[in-house]
């Protein structure tokens, strides 16, 4: 049996109070991290070869469905505003399409050759590298997308919850977060999701830190897409030239970005 499909710890769930049912389901979710823990020297060597292959102008893909798909997406949208990366520079697809970010899809991970469709009509290459995203590690959208790359020579990953499945056995990096039975049982939205999101988080960041997109602990080159980030933005160029609220708000709006701004000031 699937790891991802083994029976829940706890029964009656129906039968437990409101608070029985929140502290079960948080004293789970604590397992998670320390699952994730057991794996970073997995998810280090996958950071690795990502940054070589982004420095040589690669994009980085995530491949998914259901959940999974939705977390992948999730992840490359916030890249852009967070790091001021183009929507180009890491790419979520779902089976699907985006119409399956809000409304499932029926059948649509079933097919082994959807997968690297979306990738050919994205120019997939060899400098990028492909992510695929699965608890079960049994998805034939993300299997079959895989097993393509493998064959064309570009690099890839995988994120998945259970230990000996076809999506642990094809990637150049696999990632296997044993997470343990669902509270309900085979549900992957819980402890699985929270441990793909946890992965997907900390593969994201850290690129981008290795890319230089990160000055100290601060998003230099974010977005000002609303006002509280063009605060959050002054305040940074106030901290880092010491200079008033009023003369960064100027620098930081005519600049465009955290970055630019203090190299301009610094310039002058």
């Amino acid at each position: 049996m699937r790891a991802t499909e083994k029976e829940s710890l706890y029964n009656n769930l129906d039968k437990m109070s409101t608070q029985e049912l929140l502290i079960n389901i948080n004293k789970e979710d604590q397992k998670v991290a320390f699952a994730v823990e057991r794996v970073i020297d997995s998810i280090q060597s996958l950071v690795d070869d990502i940054v070589v292959r982004m420095n040589n102008g690669g994009r980085l893909f995530y491949v998914g469905a259901g959940t999974s798909g939705r977390l992948g997406v999730v992840d490359a949208s916030e890249c852009p505003p967070t790091f001021g990366v183009s929507h180009d520079m890491i790419i979520g697809l779902m089976a699907g399409g985006d119409g399956a970010m809000r409304k499932a899809v029926e059948f649509a991970e079933d097919d082994t050759n959807e997968g690297w469709k979306d990738l050919l009509a994205c120019h997939i290459d060899k400098n990028d590298v492909v992510i695929g995203i699965a608890a079960s590690g049994t998805t034939p959208y993300v299997i079959g997308a895989l097993e393509k790359c493998k064959k064309e020579n570009i690099l890839t990953g995988s994120i998945t919850c259970n230990p000996g499945s076809p999506l642990s056995t094809i990637p150049n990096h696999p990632i296997v977060v044993e997470v343990g039975p669902e509270f309900i049982t085979g549900s992957t939205r819980m402890k699985s999701g929270t441990a793909q999101k946890l992965v997907l988080n900390m593969i994201s960041t850290s690129v981008m830190i290795k890319l230089g997109r990160v000055k100290g602990n601060r998003m230099v080159d974010m977005q000002l897409t609303n006002d509280k980030l063009v605060d959050r933005g002054i305040r940074m160029v106030v901290k880092e030239l010491e200079i008033d609220y009023k003369i960064a708000k100027e620098l930081l709006l005519k600049a465009g970005s955290v970055r630019a701004a203090i190299e301009e000031y610094q310039k002058s």
